[in-house]
């Protein structure tokens, strides 16, 4: 499906908004969030008395998915473009324990844990902005052909122990994603009667190391229709070790073309280029914010955001 490709640059002012972090979302590992990412040297809110300081992230193109469902539909509670641009998301009560400002680094802040509600693939809690092209429209993505980058500058502030699973010191948690899904056009021409699709790419802290995941064919041969069976045994993961982050703010670039995924962490660069890339079948979106891996129910994330910007050409 092609759509005249025009310029789109996500880029505008959020204003303050709701500090309402518990005790309880201390009690894990945490950074220091009196620095600003990347300066090391504190904040002077003296110096900024006139117009206190806010993230600088668009949310016009983005819809947010919570952990809760607050309304009681049987579903995550979610809020659209519309409901978050204009500083709306701070008059929002529902959205104040999980998504708000914090003045004092200059961030925007994801609060997750599983407070109930689950996207209906998965088990696991997020407050996770979810990209629309086309505000409060689902259905109007972007292809590999078309392509899309997406940038963001953000840490993991706190996250808390996994004392279930030996393997790990912390639970994880997945801060980006490009997430597939298939079209509308080739919904009607392969009869699916589901749009799901496997993510291309998650971004994953996993103690303190940040690790691009991206899907792959089992099989490279495979073809046509069979490419869009999501299940394990069609794609699989490969995955790159971006070394240690830890609690510092790092900076993170995704470049996304036919036949090539480009990931960028800080200095270091690592190319996706294989046969899958070319073979990938499926539409995408961006994804961004906090998405615990995790049904602990003492589980929580808090994930801050200071820069978070997507163009396609």
């Amino acid at each position: 499906m092609m759509r005249t490709q025009i310029p789109v640059w996500y880029k505008a002012v959020i204003p303050g908004g709701y500090m309402v972090l518990t005790t309880a979302f201390c009690l894990a590992c945490s950074g220091n969030a009196e620095t600003l990412p990347g300066e090391g040297e504190p904040v002077d809110v003296a110096e900024t008395a006139d117009s206190v300081p806010y993230a600088d992230i668009d949310l016009s193109h983005w819809k947010i998915t919570l952990p809760a469902d607050l309304d009681h539909n049987g579903k995550p509670d979610e809020y659209q473009p519309g409901d978050l641009v204009n500083y709306g998301y701070r008059d929002i009560a529902a959205l104040s324990p999980f998504m708000y400002d914090d003045t004092t680094d200059v961030s925007l802040v994801f609060h997750t844990y599983p407070a109930g509600a689950t996207t209906p693939n998965s088990s696991y809690p997020r407050t996770e902005l979810r990209e629309q092209m086309t505000p409060g429209n689902n259905y109007d993505n972007w292809s590999l052909t078309e392509g899309g980058t997406m940038k963001g500058r953000l840490k993991i502030d706190s996250i808390s122990p996994d004392t279930v699973n030996s393997k790990y010191d912390y639970h994880r948690v997945i801060v980006m994603q490009i997430h597939g899904v298939i079209s509308q056009e080739d919904m009607v021409t392969y009869g699916f009667d589901s749009n799901h699709a496997p993510p291309l790419l998650k971004m994953t802290w996993i103690d303190g190391h940040l690790f691009a995941y991206k899907k792959t064919l089992v099989d490279e041969s495979v073809s046509g229709v069979d490419l869009y069976d999501d299940s394990s045994g069609t794609w699989t993961d490969v995955k790159h070790d971006f070394g240690e982050v830890g609690h510092d703010a790092f900076t993170v670039e995704i470049e996304a073309s036919y036949g090539e995924l480009s990931v960028t962490v800080n200095d270091e660069t690592h190319v996706f280029d294989d046969i899958s890339m070319e073979k990938w079948p499926f539409e995408n979106y961006f994804k961004a914010g906090n998405y615990l891996v995790t049904t602990d129910t003492t589980g929580f994330a808090t994930v801050k955001y200071y820069e978070l910007e997507v163009v396609h050409p």
